[in-house]
């Protein structure tokens, strides 16, 4: 098998965020020829504009990354019922150059209320089949509740039922890389 090259998304600016340490935590979980690529721009993005779809630095740097990745997991959290700002932004500015299309896509929400960010999980779900994206709803999402309890000071995940969801996600995503693979071969 091939390396498989993975672009992880956190939805959370902060450098400690839950969002991040799951992310951090499926990198750890990846088997050897599965290599993780961490995007740390989304504020570096500037405001979408439709007219000026051109000529900006970070937005080419980030389409770079996605074209680049055989698939992306994008973690994020909760705010006011829908996804942050900045993550939303991030996914506007590829809505039409279509790095998404097709692109095979793990999403998971993350909260510390019990709901586990349900509400940002909807909305992102919109917004990958928006995008075209390879997103199968029942096997490559995760809503994970409580959160803070399942990570220790150090920002590892430690719960064992949300490290084997994260594996499971995880193999889906791979196994579905594999397949998309697989029939581009046949093309």
């Amino acid at each position: 098998m091939r390396a498989i090259n993975l672009l992880a998304i956190s939805g959370s600016v902060r450098p400690d965020s839950s969002n991040t340490n799951i992310l951090r935590t499926m990198a750890s979980l990846a088997p050897a020829d599965v290599m993780f690529n961490f995007f740390e721009g989304l504020m570096t993005l500037p405001h979408f504009d439709p007219v000026a779809t051109e000529g900006d630095t970070a937005v080419a740097n980030f389409r770079q990354l996605l074209r680049g990745a055989d698939g992306v997991v994008i973690c994020t959290p909760e705010y006011a019922f829908g996804v942050p700002g900045v993550l939303k932004n991030a996914l506007d500015w590829v809505v039409s150059s279509g790095e998404f299309n097709e692109k095979p896509v793990a999403v998971i929400s993350a909260s510390p209320l019990p709901s586990g960010g349900d509400k940002a999980l909807a909305s992102l779900l919109l917004t990958m089949t928006a995008l075209g994206t390879m997103t199968d709803s029942s096997n490559m999402t995760l809503s994970i509740a409580g959160i803070k309890k399942k990570i220790n000071e150090h920002g590892d995940v430690t719960d064992p039922q949300t490290l084997q969801a994260l594996r499971y996600v995880l193999e889906k995503l791979i196994e579905t890389i594999c397949r998309h693979d697989r029939q581009r071969e046949l093309m």
